[in-house]
């Protein structure tokens, strides 16, 4: 469930983002289609070319089954997905610390 809270919260966040108008400089594809003539929402699905969604959902799926997999005893806590190798300072912090990162994340 933390996983997928992540990915909701990084959803929310592009969703924010692309409807305050910020997009992608260039095109989506090779046809010219340009990232700003596609709308936000729900209204983007039918704008991206389908292989532009294949492509997003074989990467998601790659996320999921290679990077994102919980290894059984490796994690330290729920929702610990480093598996050995992101781990951007963890061990460096204080147990307080981590504490506190865990709480700002569920809250």
């Amino acid at each position: 469930e933390l996983k997928h809270g992540r990915i909701c919260m990084l959803a929310v966040l592009g969703h924010m983002v692309t409807t305050a108008g910020m997009r992608l400089p260039g095109n989506i594809d090779y046809a010219g289609t340009s990232f700003a003539s596609i709308p936000s929402g729900i209204a983007a699905l039918s704008a991206v070319p389908a292989l532009g969604l294949a492509q997003m959902f074989i990467f998601v799926g790659f996320l999921e089954i290679v990077v994102m997999k919980d290894v059984k005893g490796t994690g330290e806590f729920p929702g610990d997905f480093r598996n050995g190798a992101l781990d951007f300072g963890w061990n460096t912090f204080s147990e307080e610390q981590k504490l506190s990162k865990r709480a700002i994340e569920l809250n």
